[in-house]
């Protein structure tokens, strides 16, 4: 990654970290070896009941005095992150999977043996505990324990405060992120609600989830440069598929009307904050649709999806606000040029005129690109930065989408929609492309171009075109980046953000 891409390179974790806490390191194993020689370190006995969320839902608004006249005990356990020592008794900060509560411990309600061992816990050791809940004078809602028991003990010291965690180490070490911060959690919680949202959405609409090769033979279905492995038992070279697209039209081909498939692509290409070469990918595939009626489809998606796990439409990321609220803004491919980037549509047809625009804009002209392409470049530039709020871009050129159905009228362009928001694409779909011999045509296009140099260029697929030769009934599909959407649901500046554990640099 580089600067320009919109993150610093991200190379080593920093060894003032294990320097500085080595001394620490080392007094919590001898402390631990002390405590191996009376008890296990390391137990799988105990078996917590109740969840600190749970116990604030179901007690948090009940007073002092009605929580006096509850006998229910309760039987938690997680990690410690905070301990004040006030010599016979102390109290503790638990946290669990569902979050926070208090623990207190008085010297005269617990054995000697329990007094003696709580003395010697370490903040960022597991215990687990069970106790009667009462609220303290400043209202905290806290267990008095009974019983406290080490159930694993944590050798590396956490930090004293999350801010010294750096935005390296948070990707490196990401469980020692979801320890320290609540956000960060958050961020994960959501996006599981949101993949789930998805399935549910899918296939309340008669969906059915499969699953296709991640290893092919052929990668086909976007424009990308694939990663490449070896088969040795079949002696053959492989692909991390870019796209899981023409496996999922093989299978319309054979009778399947609705299918999707939610899971990951690889795309050997260069990190930014929006690229991770491992993401995640929704793509779905609908018969006897068009792309109008996938537009409609994710309108819908989109804007429930927010309302499921945020319970809005309307958003702000980055401090930029953002409405998800039907009906968003359709633009053709060159009314967007011409109204938003300046060049006329009238100009755009002139390969000529359009490569001086792109030259005068600073772009890179390459001589054998396509007008299709040197427009896409005028529209990276000069359009997509501006797409704030959700807008759909539609009508794109041959020449830059092999795999999409010529339109009826203008058979220069397809039936196919970009989806951006805040200047990123969010979203891909168009009409699908089911005639066999204009496929043929477009593929042996894009060997030209890989032939000439360009290694995102599509590789040639026969046994695709022999399964369209059956007959593939007309349909629309898409794709959306998972990863993207939840960025843009959790408020996300950067894709890492949202992976639990991204792709970085080699540590130095």
């Amino acid at each position: 990654m580089t600067s320009e891409q919109g993150e610093a390179p991200l190379t080593g974790v920093e060894t003032e970290v294990a320097e500085e806490t080595s001394p620490v390191l080392e007094a919590r194993f001898q402390k631990s070896a002390r405590l191996a020689e009376t008890r296990p370190i390391y137990p799988n006995t105990f078996r917590p009941q109740d969840q600190a969320g749970a116990i604030r839902e179901e007690l948090g608004e009940k007073t002092a005095e009605e929580l006096e006249s509850l006998s229910a005990v309760k039987v938690v356990a997680g990690r410690l992150m905070a301990k004040r020592d006030y010599g016979k008794s102390t109290f503790y900060d638990l946290l669990d999977p569902s979050g926070r509560i208090q623990l207190y411990l008085r010297r005269e309600k617990v054995s000697p043996e329990c007094f003696e061992l709580a003395k010697q816990l370490d903040i960022g050791d597991l215990v687990g505990g069970s106790g009667r809940v009462f609220k303290t004078k400043t209202g905290e809602l806290t267990i008095l324990l009974d019983e406290l028991e080490l159930v694993t003990k944590g050798l590396w010291p956490l930090p004293e405060k999350y801010h010294e965690l750096s935005v390296e180490l948070k990707y490196r070490r990401r469980y020692l992120d979801l320890i320290m911060s609540e956000s960060s959690r958050r961020v994960f919680q959501i996006r599981s609600r949101v993949v789930s949202f998805l399935r549910s959405f899918l296939e309340s609409r008669g969906f059915m989830e499969v699953e296709t090769p991640m290893m092919q033979p052929i990668p086909g279905g976007a424009t990308a440069r694939p990663f490449e492995t070896y088969h040795n038992a079949l002696e053959r070279k492989l692909f991390l598929r870019v796209a899981p697209e023409l496996y999922l039209k093989r299978l319309l081909v054979g009778g399947f009307g609705r299918v999707y498939e939610l899971n990951r692509s690889f795309r050997n290409e260069g990190l930014s904050i929006q690229h991770n070469p491992e993401f995640t990918m929704l793509e779905f595939y609908q018969s006897y649709a068009s792309f109008v009626d996938l537009m409609d489809l994710t309108e819908v998606m989109f804007s429930e999806a927010a309302q499921a796990t945020l319970g809005t439409t309307e958003i702000s990321y980055q401090g930029q606000p953002v409405s998800l609220k039907s009906p968003w803004a359709r633009l053709t491919f060159a009314e967007a040029i011409e109204t938003i980037g300046g060049f006329p549509q009238a100009e755009q047809r002139d390969r000529e005129k359009a490569l001086a625009f792109l030259v005068a804009l600073g772009g890179e002209k390459s001589p054998q690109d396509p007008l299709g392409k040197i427009l896409a470049k005028i529209f990276d530039l000069v359009v997509e930065p501006k797409l704030t709020n959700p807008t759909f871009i539609t009508m794109y050129p041959v020449d830059i989408s092999p795999l999409a159905r010529r339109n009826q009228e203008n058979p220069d362009l397809t039936d196919r929609f970009e989806l951006f928001i805040l200047g990123r694409e969010m979203a891909n779909g168009f009409s699908e492309l089911n005639d066999p011999l204009d496929q043929r045509k477009r593929f042996q296009a894009q060997v030209e171009e890989r032939e000439a140099g360009d290694e995102e260029g599509m590789y040639f697929d026969e046994d695709y075109i022999r399964a369209l030769m059956y007959g593939m009934p007309p349909a629309a599909g898409e794709g959306v980046g998972v990863d993207r959407l939840v960025m843009l649901l959790t408020d996300s500046p950067s894709i890492r953000d949202v992976i639990l554990f991204p792709h970085l640099r080699a540590e130095k």
